[in-house]
């Protein structure tokens, strides 16, 4: 599903970092290596449908490399 982020990501949390992650090899090898987290927050997104909504997103972020992976895991509205 492809989505726009509105505004600003809040109540941001750190799920795991480094080998904990399960996914860390296809991370290094398609995006480069770096200091990997996989990350979660609250934030109002933009659905193609026109929908805005309210959702947990998912994704993985390294230091120099910035957010990649963005995922919808859960819709809070």
């Amino acid at each position: 599903m492809h989505f726009e982020i509105i505004g600003t990501i809040e109540n941001i949390e750190t799920i795991a970092v480094g080998r904990r992650i399960r996914e860390i090899q296809r991370l290094r090898k398609q995006f480069g290596s770096g200091r990997w987290r996989k990350l979660k927050g609250i934030a109002y997104i933009h659905l193609t449908n026109s929908h805005i909504r309210r959702a947990e997103i998912h994704w993985y972020e390294a230091h120099g490399i910035g957010r990649k992976k963005m995922k919808i895991k859960r819709f809070l509205d």
